[in-house]
């Protein structure tokens, strides 16, 4: 059992925390709500730090979970950043879902008196709460074989990917494809409902087929029902579809479904979907009474 530090209690880290209490780590957690912090020690019998800093000293793991580049620079960068608590020899994993630019300054500013890794996730709120989330990670494959087993607390798919960033340009490809599948779900389903088809018999009968996705698995029946609560909201995912197209743009990719998609979901947004989930891109399509 190690002594870890989670720094970050969104709706996924306050789980992912959770579970590395209850794989029997000693937990200190730090969070720009102190009060929510305070409340994860109450279920988890942690411990709450007042900065990133102090919520580092003498861990032998750091985990972070914040929301984008700059918060993940102010909880790790300065003298009261996790990295200035860091002890050498020391692991720092972060999975907040973010530019490989600034995965590897992160590496950068360790200067090698610890690791760091870039490990973003997949599986939403749901995954992050039943221990069920797939890890993409990049860094060093010696630091990789170190983190594995506590990540595995709530890591069910664990891959090391390749060098410092790896893991976020892999989350990227993680959204690209997500974006596309979730558009065509909806453009599939209004079609359906356009040309009077009972959608229940559609998705029976092409399911197990060619067409078949996570995404018709288990979105199909909510999003014909206009049910958007499922924990990964359209401004997430506005925000990770903004980082695809910024290294798109840097390495000479070409994304025009991405960037379609991502403006379909600036529309969701001024439709007052900034916080529906990821499947609301139906929405836009109205009822066919409409």
């Amino acid at each position: 059992m190690a002594k870890v530090a989670f720094i970050g209690l969104g709706v996924m880290g306050y789980p992912m925390a959770g579970h590395l209490a209850a794989g029997g780590h000693e937990v200190t957690v730090y969070n720009r709500t102190h009060a929510k912090a305070e409340a994860w020690t109450r279920q988890h019998k942690g411990t709450a730090a007042p900065t990133p800093r102090e919520a580092a000293a003498g861990a032998d793991f750091v985990f972070c979970c914040v929301g984008n580049d700059d918060d993940l620079r102010s909880v790790t960068i300065g003298p009261d950043g996790a990295f200035a608590g860091m002890k050498e020899g020391a692991l720092f994993v972060d999975h907040t879902t973010a530019s490989a630019t600034v995965a590897r300054e992160l590496a950068e500013a360790a200067g090698g008196r610890f690791g760091v890794m870039d490990g973003p996730v997949s599986g939403g709120q749901a995954g992050a709460e039943n221990g069920k989330l797939t890890v993409m990670m990049g860094g060093e494959a010696a630091d990789f074989e170190r983190a594995k087993p506590v990540v595995g607390c709530y890591g069910a798919n664990i891959s090391h990917i390749g060098p410092h960033g790896a893991g976020q340009l892999a989350k990227m490809v993680n959204q690209i494809c997500i974006a596309g599948v979730v558009q065509g779900l909806a453009e599939g389903l209004h079609f359906a409902e356009a040309a009077g088809l009972d959608a229940a018999k559609v998705i029976g009968a092409i399911s197990k087929g060619a067409a078949q996705s996570w995404q018709m698995e288990n979105r199909w029946k909510t999003m014909t029902e206009k049910k958007f609560d499922f924990g990964f909201a359209v401004d997430w995912m506005r925000k990770d579809l903004g980082i695809c197209l910024a290294q798109a743009k840097e390495t000479g990719a070409r994304l025009p479904l991405t960037a379609l998609v991502d403006q379909f979901y600036a529309d969701v947004q001024q439709m007052g979907g900034r916080r529906w989930d990821t499947s609301s891109l139906i929405a836009r399509f109205g009822g066919v009474s409409e």
